[in-house]
């Protein structure tokens, strides 16, 4: 098969059932499905926790109920007091062991609390540094061509030095960098690193992928933070970079989660890519093929007979004058026509000045070129 050309699919848009994506990308629409669930997941563990206290508040309160009501019938010598002592006593022992099983459970819970491992959203908590930054203007809402105009206009000035921060790998270098160019930070320069490393899976350069898709989070976790504290994201990439540099395990192994969970994504948008000019060259190629009564030459080989389709592989013109003559005449007929229509058999007749001239022949001419050899 001839060679792919890849330049095709710069203008291929991807979609799937997650979401809808543009040429350019929107980098906030590739994090959403993964930030929602994890927004739920928070969302739900945090109502846990709130429900665990109020069962056990409640337990609580019946059980400081119950033992004044102990205190009260123990002073009481009746006959029905005694009674009903043992029935509060026996109440008293029974919340006793539910506000235990309740306090296991909420210890239990504030434990799993304190293990869950640091992400974005946790990281981009007020709080997280007490310098000072730059409060972000007021957001006015872009049309998608302001948007996509923005993109263009930012990458033909700046793209050599984006890609240049994509291919950085240390800390300190991202920083210095970041501080020597801040008009970097921004959604544009992360659009355009989820660009290039969907184009470098496509072109198969993986280990480079891995590198860009690093420094893709690295972008995405500043915006995000940027975000959360309502900042002007130049003024807080700094915190960022201070705290990962002298994070703990957990928060380490949150980045390498977010990290791992994007290139995955990648690989997974670059496949469709992938797919989707491979079957646009396929219709490409197929519409090439394509013989002068508009059938596909591939599709009507395939529905020959076997021994026709020798025939055609053999190029053996009185094997195929043999095996006409010995088929039933309407299905033989029916699949020269198709064969004539996709182009696998030219039929031509001679004009009185000796001149070929392409006819509309069918199964007839097969057939008068047998009697033709057979007189020789």
């Amino acid at each position: 098969m001839s060679r792919i050309d890849y330049s095709v699919w710069d203008h291929i848009e991807v979609s799937d059932d997650e979401d809808d994506t543009h040429p350019n990308i929107d980098t906030p629409s590739l994090f959403r499905w993964r930030h929602q669930a994890r927004v739920e997941r928070m969302e739900d563990f945090q109502k846990k926790g709130e429900d665990m206290n109020k069962s056990l508040c409640e337990t609580r309160r019946k059980l400081a109920e119950v033992q004044k009501r102990v205190k009260e019938l123990s002073i009481s010598k009746t006959d029905d007091a005694k009674a009903e002592l043992s029935k509060a006593q026996a109440e008293e022992k029974k919340l006793k062991k539910e506000e235990r099983e309740w306090e296991k459970k909420t210890d239990e819970h504030k434990r799993e609390e304190k293990k869950m491992p640091w992400n974005v959203d946790t990281l981009s908590k007020d709080g997280f540094s007490k310098s000072i930054v730059n409060k972000a203007p007021e957001n006015v809402e872009e049309t998608e061509e302001q948007k996509e105009q923005k993109h263009k206009t930012f990458v033909e000035k700046y793209e050599k030095q984006i890609k240049h921060f994509g291919m950085l790998r240390r800390w300190d270098d991202s920083q210095k960098y970041l501080s020597d160019n801040p008009h970097l930070v921004c959604e544009e320069t992360a659009n355009y690193l989820v660009i290039m490393c969907i184009d470098l899976e496509v072109e198969e350069k993986h280990a480079l992928m891995e590198q860009v898709a690093h420094q893709t989070i690295v972008m995405q976790f500043i915006l995000e933070l940027a975000k959360s504290l309502k900042v002007d994201p130049r003024g807080c990439f700094r915190q960022f970079f201070a705290k990962i540099k002298t994070a703990d395990q957990q928060y380490q192994d949150a980045f390498n989660d977010e990290l791992e969970s994007f290139k995955e994504r990648v690989r997974g948008r670059a496949k469709i890519r992938i797919e989707k000019a491979m079957r646009e060259y396929e219709e490409e190629e197929r519409q090439k093929r394509l013989g002068p009564g508009g059938l596909d030459p591939v599709d009507v080989y395939e529905s020959l007979p076997p021994e026709m389709q020798k025939c055609f592989d053999d190029k053996d013109i009185g094997m195929l004058q043999e095996v006409i003559s010995k088929m039933d005449p309407t299905e033989a007929k029916t699949h020269m026509k198709r064969c004539i229509d996709s182009g696998l058999w030219v039929p031509n007749s001679r004009t009185d000045d000796g001149e070929e001239k392409e006819d509309d022949a069918t199964y007839e001419e097969v057939k008068q070129e047998q009697e033709e050899t057979k007189k020789e």
